[in-house]
């Protein structure tokens, strides 16, 4: 691209900065020297938690440079979740803010004993800061990578397990999830979309090849306020928006305040992820914005942007499209199986592989789905506990386990419900011990002192009389489900 386009323009960032091809080149390569004057080495893990801004897609194209093991981790996890991953991996170097949105990452480097460079994310940005990343220029750097085949970008999922999956990806792997995207979604140069989640999921690795490959310019928002940000995404004139819930209805709202006055004007496709958009979203959506609905894009981190189709001209419930390019898919005893370019090497762990993968090399997805005459896979469910609120998984495993040390709760089920701002919310049904009643909010500060993330935490409390397991011990979620839906009819 730098070669081919040096002046096309392909990232611009909530604070009005900018970088063409060729800068993003340039600005790579000096971070790739940066990161060469801290130690780093081909092949070594380097570890970074930074928002959604340019920094962090010139992190992703030095790393790349460089030859490193990347390992992008969302802002919003703490010592946990960070300790876990940096230790299993051996990370290197972590790269994170010293502070961001009133937390300290540098403490929390410094708590956790990792090596580590901290950055000022917290001071004002103005159109000539520069990135707030490791440069050095003059630096002898290694020889490019010539394969593409070795695992090069380590993303973690919580999936259904309380400690988080370490998924290994190579840079075929990873920027395969750009070909679904391409060529389902008809991106091409003419398209803005504005990105204001955590660019640090693998989507980011996805988006930016997308936009290396087609021209289309991103737009980076490090923050989401559903009152100012799609009155500030708008001034771009985006042709595409997304991704989840809780935008779709910040950009409803905003249309409907504007009133006669279009603010999404070019908006051409709304895409989703992660969870099943209700109807009555999508009829909104249809009715308020005129587009024709959120269009379906299924995967996961383990096979990242596998389907997607915006051009039907009805919505159709769990529809999330066929297949796309480079990918298969089956259905094998109700489970969604894929196998593809888009897949992973493996886990980090790689006693969870036998189980991850059939005998003769397929992905297990741990969803329910059928596939139609034409191709067109639904998926009806999931085999896995997990609750996916704001299109993130939330192990329900690892919230339980933090709520039953609650010393009211003697014992605990969370489920998902559905909720029409998030998709599904994070629901405690408890058995009360020595106590009438719990809050929200005690509960909350409960889990976060033990080290659980607050998005995780519990959004609704209610109190039943007993959790019903089976004879192993397994919670039997469909009767703790009918159990709080006894509670809630009856309130």
């Amino acid at each position: 691209m730098a070669r081919l386009s040096p002046d096309a323009v392909l990232l611009t960032d909530d604070h009005g900065r900018s970088l063409t091809a060729a800068q993003l080149r340039e600005e790579a390569l000096l971070v790739a020297g940066g990161l060469t004057s801290f130690g780093v080495s081909p092949g070594d893990v380097v570890s970074w938690q930074l928002p959604t801004t340019l920094e962090a897609a010139v992190m992703l194209a030095a790393g790349a440079r460089l030859g490193v093991v990347q390992n992008p981790i969302i802002p919003v996890l703490r010592h946990k979740e960070v300790g876990h991953i940096c230790k299993q991996l051996g990370t290197t170097l972590l790269v994170v803010p010293t502070t961001w949105r009133g937390f300290d990452h540098e403490q929390m480097a410094v708590e956790l004993g990792l090596p580590h460079v901290a950055l000022d994310y917290e001071s004002p940005v103005t159109t000539s800061t520069k990135l707030r990343l490791p440069r050095a220029a003059d630096v002898s750097l290694p020889p490019e990578p010539t394969r593409a085949d070795e695992c090069r970008w380590v993303y973690y999922s919580s999936g259904t397990t309380s400690t988080p999956k370490g998924v290994r990806h190579t840079d075929t792997s990873a920027m395969s999830a750009s070909l679904a995207l391409i060529e389902r979604c008809e991106l091409n140069e003419n398209d803005l979309y504005p990105i204001a989640w955590p660019f640090t999921h693998i989507g980011g690795i996805a988006m930016l090849t997308t936009a290396l490959r087609t021209r289309m310019k991103l737009v980076l928002f490090d923050s989401f306020d559903p009152a100012t940000t799609p009155l500030r995404m708008a001034e771009h004139k985006p042709t595409l928006l997304g991704s989840a819930i809780p935008f779709f209805r910040a950009y409803i709202a905003a249309q409907r305040a504007a009133g006669e006055q279009r603010l999404f004007p070019h908006v051409r496709l709304v895409v989703a992820g992660g969870a099943p958009t209700p109807q009555e979203v999508n009829e909104e959506l249809i009715d308020v914005l005129g587009v024709r609905g959120a269009a379906g894009l299924y995967g996961l981190t383990e096979f990242p942007n596998v389907t997607g189709e915006w051009w039907r001209e009805e919505k159709l419930g769990l529809d999330v499209g066929p297949i796309g390019p480079g990918c298969e898919a089956r259905v094998e005893n109700g489970e969604l199986q894929l196998r593809g370019v888009q897949g992973f090497l493996g886990y980090v762990d790689d006693t969870l592989n036998a189980e991850a993968f059939t005998s003769d090399g397929w992905f297990r997805t741990g969803d329910l789905a059928t596939i139609d005459a034409r191709g067109h896979i639904q998926v009806t469910g999931r085999l896995k506990d997990v609750v996916i609120r704001n299109a993130e998984n939330i192990s329900a495993t690892e919230v339980e386990e933090a709520v039953l040390f609650h010393p009211n709760v003697r014992d605990v089920a969370v489920i998902g419900l559905p909720d029409s701002a998030t998709g599904e919310r994070v629901v405690a049904a408890v058995v009360l011990d020595n106590a009438e009643s719990l809050s929200v909010a005690d509960l909350a500060s409960h889990c976060i002192s033990l080290g659980l993330a607050k998005y995780k935490c519990p959004e609704q409390i209610v109190v039943i009389d007993t959790i019903e397991r089976n004879p192993m011990g397994k919670i039997q979620k469909d009767r703790v489900r009918e159990a709080v839906a006894t509670v809630m009819n009856s309130a």
